[in-house]
């Protein structure tokens, strides 16, 4: 007997899943201090068991006595149904109540009110080219996820308007999905300044002629097929490898001359951004100190009045169902909050640690670190670390800085030194500051001054790192004025 059979068959697999708590505790952690405070405030209002601390009072209390009759409730108290939710409507009306009375006048609220209409009165006239890319966000016909995944992507831009970190290393950076991220990024390389979103100067100048209908020209078959010759200017292998005469060559290097190889400069920097640190270092008694920022967090704890509530035996089933659920997301939320904090202060006291001459010398210099050292220092995921850092900012004795600025790659000078790429752009970056306009060195020399300095790099390096920095090949820099 043949045919088709429709038949059943067991099997077992293995798959990975993240809880819903887990989720939101992801969430706390990677959120920043500001987002984070919004975020408790909603639940505040959502869950009447929690209660918010005055400012002056006691830190973040992660209380353990998590009524023992929790623990205790035998399961014939919650045996019995019942549709009457009466007492849980009181329950939050007066909750309601008191939060209006006690929070709404407080000392807390009025300062950080006092702050937030400081900053807002404070904002500069001039558009950044963040809130220039934001406007096109809100204008366009976009779902919200996409929406979302823009405003991310823009705070990432460098001020170039430049999106150099790798798609891989964004995504996991800003909890995206792959998908999303490649969808939001096309959409953002059609906003205007004609460039934005480019991952590098070859890129940004593509992008331009493209919007211009030239993708046929000859000025983007240079610019695609022999662009590291075309930052050396040597028109005659152009030509060659084209098969194209140096006239036309020529012509049409005055055609990109007229692009604009940094699209983002053209705006006011991002003056409107308030940075507050989530994270303090200073040096006490020749010991370094950390002072994490909980003034945008409120200080949370579980109402006693619904505690007391809970232990008495006039509650219906679905009513104690209520309050040990909301007891049990309070109790959630007071310890992921507590985490999350314990989590940026033991980073912190590695990336010291591992980052003394940063911290210690008058000019700051980094070493190369990856995160997977800290990880491992303080025993968690990698990707732990890299949801932690993310949308944090720390002040130090020279600045306030992002935490993943002390993440990176780099190379080991003569001496055994290990020194951060970032160093080394910024090194680059000096040395071309202090050239002759009318005699801009080369990238080569470059190379050979990072040489005598013990920095072992290859000329090829340096002109990535330029590029990278949204310095112009030497050529483009001349001035003859």
């Amino acid at each position: 007997m043949s045919g088709n059979f429709l038949s059943q068959h067991q099997k077992q697999v293995q798959s990975i899943s993240i809880a819903p708590q887990l989720q939101n505790s992801l969430k706390i952690l990677q959120s920043a201090s500001f987002d984070l405070r919004t975020a408790i405030l909603s639940e505040l209002q959502r869950n009447p068991l929690l209660e918010e601390l005055p400012i002056d009072a006691v830190s973040v209390e992660a209380e353990s006595e998590l009524m023992q009759d929790e623990g205790d409730m035998r399961n014939d108290e919650l045996d019995f149904d019942t549709s009457d939710f009466s007492i849980l409507d009181k329950i939050n009306d007066v909750y309601t109540e008191n939060q209006s009375n006690e929070f709404s006048l407080s000392g807390s609220e009025q300062h950080i009110q006092e702050r937030r209409d400081h900053f807002i009165n404070s904002l500069t006239q001039s558009q950044s080219l963040q809130q220039h890319l934001i406007d096109q966000v809100s204008l366009g016909d976009y779902s919200e996820i996409i929406k979302d995944t823009l405003i991310l992507i823009i705070g990432s831009l460098d001020e170039n308007g430049f999106l150099c970190e790798s798609p891989s290393n964004l995504t996991l950076q800003l909890n995206i999905t792959y998908t999303n991220f490649i969808k939001a990024h096309e959409f953002l390389k059609n906003f205007e300044p004609a460039g934005i979103g480019a991952k590098d100067l070859k890129d940004c100048l593509l992008i331009q002629l493209e919007r211009n209908n030239r993708k046929k020209s000859l000025a983007y078959k240079i610019i695609k097929n022999t662009f590291p010759l075309l930052l050396k200017r040597r028109i005659q292998e152009i030509a060659k490898q084209l098969k194209k005469s140096e006239e036309s060559i020529q012509i049409a290097l005055e055609e990109i001359s007229t692009l604009d190889p940094s699209p983002g400069k053209r705006f006011s920097p991002d003056t409107n951004s308030v940075i507050e640190p989530d994270i303090n270092v200073f040096m006490d008694n020749s010991i370094w100190k950390i002072e994490l920022n909980n003034e945008y967090i409120p200080k949370l704890r579980i109402s006693q009045k619904y505690k007391d509530l809970l232990s008495k035996s006039t509650l219906t089933k679905k009513e104690k169902e209520y309050l040990v659920e909301n007891m049990r997301s309070g109790k959630f939320l007071i310890n992921s909050l507590e985490q999350r904090q314990n989590t940026l202060r033991s980073i912190s006291e590695r990336i010291i640690a591992h980052q003394p001459n940063f911290f210690t010398n008058k000019t700051p210099e980094l070493k190369a670190m990856k995160m997977q050292i800290i990880a491992n220092d303080i025993g968690v995921h990698e990707t732990t670390i890299s949801r932690a850092i993310a949308n944090k900012f720390i002040k130090t004795p020279h600045g306030v800085f992002p935490l993943k600025h002390f993440f990176n790659t780099g190379f080991t000078s003569v001496s055994g030194e290990s020194i951060a790429n970032q160093s080394i752009k910024e090194r680059i970056e000096k040395i071309i500051q202090k050239e002759d306009p009318k005699k801009p060195i080369t990238d080569q020399w470059i190379a050979k001054k990072l040489d005598k300095d013990g920095i072992k790099i290859a000329r090829r390096t340096v002109a990535k790192y330029r590029e990278q920095l949204g310095i112009l090949p030497t050529h483009l820099r001349r001035r003859f004025d």
